[in-house]
């Protein structure tokens, strides 16, 4: 208590002083910037954007925006007629594809499309069958329409782009799992 009370005299008196002090607390970094190339993505453009935008209003240390002219994708989004799938190189990098076959089954496609966005930025299937776990992916009921990360999602990517952390290639697919009943 006494060691506070001093600190804050200090700083007090310095800055009447015009003394400038350097905080205690380090200033938060600026988030790193994906950059995604969905030109390809066909007519699911719209949807790409609205799971950038999901990660975009939960991340903090990591944000994901269109590429600009002249400068290389981080991420390239597909459109085949496929499962939806994600092929990272490393964190941050690589390509997922919006398979029609699980839009065609019904899946909610703003929910794919953040899913796929969660792979790149290093999370892998959790196959809880839960709606409120994004990373569930396929295993959650058709009618899910949760397409945003839970609290444990989100501070797991924030944690791995807290440092200039990395991630093994991997690829991720959206299908669900052939198991006999």
């Amino acid at each position: 208590m006494l060691l506070r009370r001093w600190a804050a005299a200090f700083i007090a008196v310095a800055a009447l002083a015009g003394v400038q002090v350097a905080s205690a607390t380090p200033a938060s970094a600026a988030p790193r910037i994906l950059y995604y190339d969905a030109s390809q993505a066909q007519e699911f453009q719209a949807a790409v954007a609205q799971g950038a935008q999901i990660w975009n209003s939960r991340a903090t240390n990591v944000q994901l925006q269109p590429v600009p002219a002249g400068r290389t994708p981080n991420i390239r989004v597909y459109a085949d007629n496929g499962w939806p799938r994600a092929q990272t190189t490393s964190l941050g990098n690589g390509r997922w594809y919006m398979g029609r076959q699980a839009v065609n089954q019904g899946y909610y496609v703003p929910r794919i499309a953040a899913h796929e966005f969660g792979h790149l930025l290093g999370l892998p299937d959790r196959r809880t069958g839960l709606c409120a776990d994004l990373m569930s992916g396929s295993s959650a009921p058709v009618s899910c329409q949760n397409a945003y990360p839970n609290a444990t999602e989100t501070n797991t990517v924030n944690r791995n782009f807290a440092s200039a952390a990395t991630a093994a290639p991997t690829t991720y697919v959206w299908q669900p799992s052939l198991v006999a009943p």
